[in-house]
């Protein structure tokens, strides 16, 4: 092979529940995510009440997003500023400003690594918002498990659909 040449890697088509090896769990396709990605008329309440409020556009893109990640998953601010073509920061903010909530989830996001991060956009306490304990409990009555060091456990919820 030729140094230099940098090859784009080609994920294997993977069929519905089949396990790529004994030790990996099986591989979602488009079809599995599709039952568990919320429908617009599971979310239907809620993306009303985001459309009729006087909000920014990127902010309601960015509650509309929310609504997408499922009771039980956490995505981080960096995989929805990643879909929406924006900054994860600016993500964060929009998140900060949402009205909304817990109905339009912004509980469920979490920093790259995990870490909680700041909730309702509250000053930071020892690197934590001070209003984290809501947000744990919040997550744990949905199922999210979180390690001794207040990281989430399990990967991020990536599968949003434009």
């Amino acid at each position: 092979m030729a140094t230099g040449i940098k090859r784009k890697r080609v994920a294997a088509p993977v069929s519905r529940g089949v396990a790529l090896s004994k030790r990996m769990k099986t591989v979602p396709t488009r079809d599995i995510v599709a039952e568990i990605v919320p429908r617009p008329e599971d979310m239907g309440s809620q993306l009303e009440r985001i459309a009729a409020s006087n909000r920014t556009t990127f902010e309601k893109k960015v509650w509309t997003l929310l609504c997408q990640i499922p009771p039980g998953c956490v995505s981080t601010y960096g995989l929805m500023a990643s879909h929406l073509g924006s900054s994860p920061r600016a993500v964060g903010n929009a998140l900060r400003r949402n009205p909304f909530a817990p109905q339009v989830p912004c509980h469920r996001v979490v920093a790259t690594g995990g870490a909680l991060g700041g909730f309702k956009g509250y000053p930071s306490k020892d690197g934590e918002g001070v209003t984290i304990g809501e947000k744990k409990l919040l997550l744990r009555k949905e199922g999210v498990k979180i390690d001794e060091k207040g990281r989430v456990l399990g990967t991020p919820w990536s599968a949003f659909v434009s």
